[in-house]
């Protein structure tokens, strides 16, 4: 749907900052990337564009943290996660369908229990050291809004 090179750190959190802005409750984000990638420091912009204070940590141990910004902000981090039934007993979907903002770190990794319609982004490394290159794709009418107002091509 559309591809981003972000130069350096600061752009990286510039375009968090402005996707997080534009972020709507009910809105769910799947990151996907390698290690090291910059799920984590997306995920960080993306929660101060939102509103939220709070230090943003990676739930890696806990699966999920809760945060308050101008919404409910629920950032999982399903890398670890050893069967799919910790996510039931999570009662995940209750995150999904909420009145809050899901940022899913390693969300390839539970495609199949998303909703269809997400905002996914893929963050690979650039060329230089803190160069990513994004592309966000998926479906529904959210996600073609977001790339509009986020002047992606």
């Amino acid at each position: 749907m559309g591809k981003i090179i972000l130069k350096g750190l600061e752009e990286t959190e510039e375009f968090g900052e402005k996707l997080g802005s534009l972020l709507k409750p009910g809105d769910i984000v799947s990151l996907i990337g390698d290690l090291g990638a910059g799920k984590t420091t997306l995920t960080k912009s993306i929660g101060k564009g939102l509103g939220i204070e709070d230090y943003i940590t990676s739930p890696t141990f806990t699966l999920v943290n809760e945060y308050k910004g101008k919404y409910w902000v629920y950032h999982f981090d399903v890398y670890r996660l050893d069967n799919i039934e910790e996510l039931d007993d999570l009662g995940f979907d209750e995150y999904f369908y909420s009145n809050g903002v899901s940022i899913i770190e390693w969300g390839d990794r539970i495609e199949k229990f998303l909703p269809k319609e997400k905002i996914n982004i893929q963050i690979e490394k650039g060329k230089e050291l803190d160069d990513r290159i994004v592309t966000i794709f998926g479906e529904g009418n959210r996600l073609e809004e977001l790339v509009k107002e986020l002047n992606i091509n």
